[in-house]
């Protein structure tokens, strides 16, 4: 992950870590994961509106985050959409798996991205070598 990010992008991404990782209710490893990775990227203002926007409608929080990150995303050029989807399944798998909804939650992200075919090519490759 690239550490010169914008605001935005900052936004964006622990929005997307944080939807994922709320997936099945966050649990206390995932909230370690995800506040290492904000202090990372001094990101801790970004993760703290990520978890606001999550808090206002749980229930819709994953379909109303799927909405802002598609129009901020594709602002992105491909490499930094692709880099910030496989960073988060990375990430993701810190804990040691990564669930069937998970997963399915990550590749709707990265086809309303336009970068689902990359990241599955990427997935082939690592597992192929």
């Amino acid at each position: 992950m690239d550490n010169v990010i914008t605001s935005e992008e900052k936004m964006a991404y622990m929005l997307l870590n944080s939807i994922i990782f709320h997936y099945h209710g966050l649990d206390e490893e995932e909230e370690q994961i995800l506040k290492r990775i904000s202090e990372q990227l001094s990101a801790n203002e970004e993760l703290n509106w990520a978890f606001d926007f999550i808090s206002k409608d749980y229930l819709t929080a994953y379909e109303r985050a799927r909405t802002h990150l598609k129009e901020v995303m594709l602002k992105l050029d491909k490499s930094k959409r692709l880099d910030f989807i496989n960073s988060t399944w990375n990430a993701n798998f810190e804990k040691g798996y990564i669930t069937e909804m998970e997963a399915t939650a990550m590749l709707k992200l990265a086809r309303d991205w336009e970068v689902d075919e990359d990241l599955i090519s990427l997935y082939n490759k690592e597992l192929n070598s």
